[in-house]
């Protein structure tokens, strides 16, 4: 039990992966539909968790922000802002472009009869106590009132519930996510939908990895043009930060090797140690990339919409929220989950997918969201360390 407890996330989830479709293939219908029953429970508790994940972490990591205001705190964030929604629109447009085929070759999912479909043997309904929407308002409007009114009582309170959806998160959901998964694809294989997913999903990582490269590469070419110094070479003195990020999985972990690299590149100590920090937290292009990736995928091959305007919704909503990501493995994902439902509509199995494709590439993601950080540590510095 201890070894289990010394795999990490991906490694579980992996295994979950292989051990559903080869279950799937034999496992008489009155035990897939228990795991169909647990799958039923758990998205019933994620439900319930959403909004609460939003207004527990969303609120106190505005209120922080707001406390810092100031010129170059405002530059830094509207940088990372819009260089993570960037990286998202690259994604969909990428996507646009390629998945369609992809998806097309292997011949779209097969249709389910009604009658075919498994069944959980009980359930229990578990509403959320506010909509997401609603969740995301109150989040704003408490968080930026908490900064500009100096609100210490309810700062502190903000943060004891951040520390509770923190747990919850960590406890009650991250460990449970490879069981959730292996149900996900156990009932797929049973169904006879597994093998496409699984071939759409080989080529879809692809491209992802192909993308997290050209992002670091524009990133670099805009700083090197703006410090006027070789972008391959920046790019080149930050490699020991992202081998760092791709084996801890953690943007905050990474931070000492992320600040040294940073300073090596010649920043000035007092931007490097504002920067790198506060972008370890705001600056995720490589995650909103592959997330904004994820949901095409899965629009594509169920057929939900995902024209352009939708998607620019979603991604600018995605780009605020994922902010307040916890700092664990998977964590980004966990705080997508809302705008994923509510505004492209995801259910419990595309959400399950969502998280098993998310998680297959979450190293490349915060490895390519600090390093990232380097860049534009590089581009404020040119901005402000004079004045």
């Amino acid at each position: 039990m201890k070894a289990l407890k010394n795999i990490g996330l991906l490694p579980r989830v992996i295994i979950a992966i292989v051990l559903g479709v080869v279950f799937g293939l034999f496992l008489p219908s009155s035990v897939v539909r228990v795991f169909v029953t647990f799958n039923s429970l758990f998205s019933q508790f994620l439900g319930f968790m959403i909004p609460l994940i939003i207004i527990g972490l969303v609120t106190p990591a505005i209120a922080d922000i707001g406390r810092g205001a100031g010129k170059l705190l405002v530059v830094t964030v509207v940088i990372a802002y819009a260089d993570t929604v960037l990286a998202a629109l690259l994604a969909y447009g990428t996507g646009s472009w390629l998945f369609p085929s992809m998806i097309a070759t292997t011949g779209g999912l097969p249709h389910i009869a009604k009658s075919m479909e498994l069944t959980p043997y009980f359930t229990i309904t578990i509403p959320p106590m506010v909509d997401v929407m609603s969740g995301l308002v109150f989040s704003f409007l408490f968080g930026l009132g908490i900064a500009y009114g100096d609100l210490k009582t309810s700062k502190r309170l903000f943060d004891d519930l951040r520390y509770v959806v923190d747990k919850a998160i960590a406890k009650g959901i991250i460990p449970f996510l490879p069981l959730y998964i292996f149900g996900v694809f156990l009932n797929m294989t049973y169904n006879g939908q597994a093998g496409k997913i699984m071939l759409v999903f080989a080529q879809i990582i692809l491209v992802i990895l192909v993308l997290h490269v050209f992002i670091l590469v524009y990133q670099y070419c805009i700083a090197g043009a703006i410090v006027r110094r070789n972008p391959f070479r920046l790019l080149l003195t930050m490699l020991p930060a992202y081998l760092t990020a791709l084996g801890t999985s953690s943007s905050a972990a990474t931070i000492p090797v992320t600040l040294a690299r940073t300073l090596r590149n010649g920043v000035s100590n007092a931007i490097a140690g504002f920067v790198v920090p506060l972008c370890a937290t705001i600056h995720l292009s490589g995650s909103a990339m592959k997330i904004t990736a994820c949901a095409l995928t899965i629009c594509l091959l169920t057929g939900r919409a995902h024209d352009f305007g939708l998607f620019l919704y979603f991604i600018l909503m995605l780009s605020i929220v994922m902010v307040a990501a916890p700092g664990v493995p998977g964590g980004a994902i966990m705080a997508a989950l809302a705008p994923l439902a509510s505004i492209l509509g995801f259910n419990a199995n595309a959400q399950a997918l969502m998280i098993a494709l998310y998680i297959a590439m979450d190293s490349f993601g915060t490895a390519c969201n600090v390093t990232g950080d380097g860049a534009i540590a590089l581009a404020v510095d040119k901005m402000f360390s004079r004045k």
